[in-house]
């Protein structure tokens, strides 16, 4: 099989997954224990109500037969229509609030995958390189302690501590660099000027690093491992062998080896931004897509959480094609295997 070929079969292995994806958001939204109809409208029993209550059955087509209402819901779905808010922004259209929200998430999201990538990543290289030291024990039992620390204990702690000087020996991380908060919206709209970028970045650091902390201990203790296998590699002692010098020797066959592992650590990070995100964007009062997933479900607007739970599988799917075409680049092995 050749390597395009792999990549298109593992290409159309999505299709399933989104459809499936699409069909499950459905039976929440059809079957779940809540009435998306009832959560709109309230729960006052009085003639208009009810007639209200019709009327947004009608308009959200829970009045249709089952079979047209699907059809329906998944030719929406797949063609990228997903339809209104109906509780946190009446009338405006899913696409328009991502168009608002996603900005900032994918700001977060960004910060949160270059922390664990440049810190992570190199000191677990620096590690394995130095294995049974005293420095890679101390890097290996820092990996092991910040990947133990719950995200959102982790959130409260950061918070507690930046909004008291009194704490970092009179260091106000509110003043540093130019003047923010540690909670509240970063201001996307002037990342062009150096004030402008640093005072957006400077807003969303904190959540960045605690969206990142889980993925920078396990890269660096996975990069630790992967050097230390690669290493003890055949073709490794026979490069040596020949005389090849220790840094063409790190950088063109030990790395290049090691990093193989770390490509789906790496991409399954999209799973934690997803899910962290959620408590991340709540404790720190950024109006991210988390945050607007939030709000959702706990004020009952089902057609907006089915349509958010419908983009995080797009995006889930997207990282896994994305995964793939990493490994065809990375590891030339992938897809001949078994020839």
């Amino acid at each position: 099989m050749s390597r395009l070929r792999y990549f298109l079969r593992r290409l159309a292995l999505s299709i399933p997954v989104l459809y499936f994806g699409a069909t499950l958001t459905f039976i929440i939204f059809r079957f779940g224990p809540i009435d998306p109809a009832a959560a709109i409208v309230g729960e006052t029993a009085t003639e208009a109500s009810q007639a209200e209550y019709l009327r947004v059955r009608a308009q959200l087509g829970l009045d249709q037969p089952l079979v047209d209402h699907y059809q329906q819901y998944m030719l929406d779905f797949f063609t990228f229509d997903l339809g209104q808010s109906w509780v946190l922004a009446q009338g405006t259209d899913v696409t328009d609030l991502l168009v608002i929200y996603g900005p900032r998430t994918m700001w977060i999201a960004l910060w949160a995958v270059l922390i664990p990538i440049f810190i992570g990543i190199p000191i677990g290289v620096y590690a394995g390189l130095h294995a049974n030291t005293i420095t890679d024990y101390l890097i290996s039992m820092f990996g092991i302690i910040w990947r133990a620390m719950p995200n959102f204990w982790l959130a409260i702690i950061m918070l507690a501590v930046l909004s008291q000087p009194d704490l970092l020996f009179g260091f106000d991380w509110n003043s540093f660099l130019v003047e923010t908060s540690v909670t509240g919206t970063p201001d996307l709209s002037n990342l062009t000027s150096p004030t402008g970028f640093t005072a957006a970045t400077k807003q969303v650091l904190p959540a960045a690093i605690v969206l990142g902390s889980a993925s920078m201990g396990s890269e660096l203790r996975i990069a630790r491992t992967a050097i230390l296998e690669t290493i003890n590699a055949n073709y490794v002692e026979t490069a040596k062998a020949n005389g090849v010098s220790r840094r063409s020797l790190v950088w063109k066959h030990i790395l290049r080896n090691a990093f193989i592992p770390l490509v789906p650590t790496i991409t399954n990070e999209a799973f934690l931004l997803i899910g962290g995100s959620v408590i991340v964007e709540v404790v720190f009062g950024i109006q991210g897509i988390g945050w607007l997933f939030f709000q959702a479900s706990t004020n009952g607007d089902l057609p907006l959480v089915t349509a958010l739970v419908f983009v995080f599988i797009v995006v889930v799917v997207v990282m896994n094609i994305i995964q793939d075409l990493l490994y065809l680049l990375i590891d030339p092995r992938v897809g001949y295997e078994g020839r």
